[in-house]
């Protein structure tokens, strides 16, 4: 079973922290070992030549034949089997162990008879001064180890604010916040040396002042082109109007007025686009309002009203993301196209072919439609900038038994979004 982590485990700050803490331990417990060693040895060393000076007394003594020392013995009790052992073999040697309860140093060398010459020296002053160096050394690492982590800690979060502001201003960017900048100190100074931080901000913002440039740029270049095609447009509408009756004329007054739909699609785009819509309130009859789109539409869509409910919204705006919608599970889907009215919710459904994959996963884009279907893509892409100013959410999905589902969810009364 795996372990499910919090999600402030994954971090930058966490991360860092704990890379931080975890080389200072190693680095303080290799500085540790090595200060132990090195006391240690030495200490050891030294005892060991004092005990060896004075077994080397203890030996000359024992030849001869005068008293020994207090401390040396011939096989005293407490010596070492191992120790005892080495002795008896012909060699001299040391060795650190307990004996009465504290350290002592033992050195010992052969006697005669196959028995060991050794003499003891009480090693617990040297025992406690490696003891206190070591908990000195275990002190003094966890307090640098602390520090290190306070100010590392501190170091980081300042990088990570910076990266989390930087981040905020990403997701404005992505939701339409195109004025939206970082403006990191370090990139408005050039006398400061900037980082890698800010040489991220640099380029958010650059690629922000870029896209807003673009489409700015596009936006304009729609609302000219519709402008300058709606005055010829009417010129051409009011000719057709002249044409006498026939095949011919009923096809140009078909494409005319066709023109006519699409430069007034690309108007109401642009306007959208500026986000300068404003909002007419009125509390409406979500139940009754969705029967005049559908019989407007002039299509066989049915309307069930499962609970109807007031809702304070512009009326012409609803009417133009239902009527769209309505539309195009008409055009592009197949019988039976229902509409339904429960609360809030209202929620158009058709049983064909369901939405593209891209426009479920994206949302709609303009002048994109697969799987040879008509239209220019506009339909859905007015429906959603519409949906947005009355601060309404819609989702458009597939149904699991086949078919699109577009699921608009208003406001609740009073409540209603508004685009400065």
């Amino acid at each position: 079973m795996r372990l499910a982590l919090p999600s402030w485990a994954g971090t930058l700050a966490v991360k860092a922290a704990v890379f931080i803490t975890g080389m200072c331990c190693a680095l303080a417990a290799l500085l540790g070992v090595l200060v132990h060693v090195s006391v240690t040895g030495q200490t050891v060393g030294q005892a060991r030549d004092q005990a060896l000076d004075r077994l080397t007394d203890a030996s000359a003594a024992y030849q001869a034949g005068d008293g020994l020392l207090p401390g040396a013995g011939v096989d005293p009790a407490g010596l070492p089997g191992p120790l005892r052992a080495l002795a008896v073999d012909g060699h001299r040697g040391t060795m650190v162990s307990s004996h009465d309860g504290r350290p002592t140093m033992w050195a010992a060398m052969p006697a005669d008879g196959g028995r060991a010459l050794a003499v003891e020296l009480d090693y617990s002053q040297q025992a406690r001064t490696i003891a206190g160096l070591d908990r000195a050394i275990v002190w003094s690492s966890v307090l640098a180890i602390a520090a290190t982590v306070v100010v590392g800690a501190f170091a980081v979060s300042r990088v990570t604010r910076r990266l989390h502001g930087t981040a905020r201003v990403a997701r404005r960017i992505s939701a339409g916040d195109l004025d939206a900048r970082v403006n990191d100190p370090l990139t408005a100074d050039p006398t400061r040396p900037p980082d890698e931080v800010a040489a991220v901000a640099a380029a958010l913002d650059s690629m922000a002042s870029s896209l807003q440039g673009k489409l700015l740029s596009e936006q304009r270049f729609t609302a000219d082109v519709a402008h300058e095609l709606r005055t010829p447009l009417t010129g051409l509408h009011a000719a057709a109007e002249l044409l006498p009756p026939g095949r011919p004329t009923e096809l140009v007054r078909d494409r005319v007025a066709a023109l006519r739909t699409l430069t007034e699609d690309l108007l109401e785009i642009s306007r959208l686009d500026t986000g300068r819509e404003r909002l007419e309130l009125d509390v409406e009859e979500l139940g009754a309002l969705a029967g005049r789109v559908v019989r407007a539409s002039g299509t066989d869509t049915a309307v069930t009203v499962v609970r109807d409910a007031r809702v304070e919204t512009d009326r012409r705006r609803l009417e133009r993301v239902l009527g769209n919608l309505v539309a195009n599970a008409h055009r592009h889907g197949r019988a039976p196209v229902v509409l339904t009215v429960d609360g809030p919710v209202v929620t158009v459904r058709d049983h064909g072919d369901g939405f593209p994959a891209y426009l479920v996963e994206h949302g709609p884009q303009r002048f994109r439609t697969e799987g040879g279907a008509t239209g220019h893509g506009l339909g859905l892409t007015i429906a959603m900038g519409q949906a947005e100013v009355l601060g309404a959410r819609l989702v458009l999905a597939d149904a699991d038994d086949g078919g699109a589902v577009a699921r608009l969810t208003l406001p609740s009364a009073g409540a209603p979004g508004q685009r400065a």
